[in-house]
């Protein structure tokens, strides 16, 4: 069962990035009359998926994405986003205090009782893994008993030896049409895994059901830092 919050303050480097992991959750939240602030650092425009034959440049991949990333917006229900200005595959190389800052700046202004984002180390994208670095660094500054709940995305092929298996599974199964709905806003970036995946939808393969209707996250462990 997924537990009502004060406020959700997601944190993600690319649009799309809660598409795959999170959006069911998120809009399981907002159908709850959960606030959720969903903070996503870069328009995703240096994306690989210019089409074949192309639809776009880097020029214009930038507001395709923007465009992209207000509908799935609008399909999960959020009306709080913000678009965080960074540049895309290079977040890895930005300050890290300036980093810290901007969560920190983000959980002083929402005051969350739960932040998502990705598990430092285990998220395979550099830019995943420094977004998850500044949350974990910013919540870490903040007194025990005044934290967050942080629950983490990891899909790395060692994280079930690091972390075994996923303590937190929401059953997003009401919502499937709203997930749908996000990933396709983001069609730019998942209309060829979707036409997959809506085959596999169609002939009720259970590891396809799964991902659909569950979405599996990690308390973040202070005891296992990453530092």
């Amino acid at each position: 069962m997924i537990q009502k919050e004060r406020h959700v303050l997601v944190i993600f480097p690319h649009p799309d990035d809660e598409a795959f992991g999170v959006s069911g959750t998120i809009s399981t939240y907002r159908e709850m009359g959960v606030p959720v602030t969903y903070a996503c650092l870069t328009l995703g425009e240096m994306g690989r998926n210019l089409g074949n034959p192309p639809f776009a440049n880097r020029e214009t991949l930038p507001q395709i994405r923007k465009e992209e990333l207000l509908k799935a917006c609008e399909s999960m229900g959020v009306d709080d986003l913000r678009m965080m200005g960074l540049r895309d595959k290079t977040i890895e190389f930005e300050n890290d205090d300036k980093m810290v800052q901007l969560v920190t700046d983000l959980i002083d202004e929402t005051n969350p009782s739960l932040v998502i984002t990705f598990y430092p180390g285990l998220s395979v994208h550099p830019d995943h893994d420094a977004t998850a670095r500044a949350v974990v660094r910013a919540i870490r500054k903040l007194p025990e008993a005044e934290r967050p709940k942080l629950y983490t995305i990891a899909f790395a092929n060692n994280t079930i030896d690091v972390l075994g298996e996923p303590d937190i599974i929401h059953d997003v199964s009401t919502v499937t049409e709203k997930k749908i709905a996000t990933l396709k806003s983001h069609a730019s970036q998942t209309i060829w895994m979707l036409q997959e995946m809506e085959k596999k939808w169609e002939a009720q393969d259970p590891e396809a059901i799964q991902w659909l209707t569950q979405e599996r996250f990690y308390t973040y462990r202070w005891d296992m830092d990453f530092e």
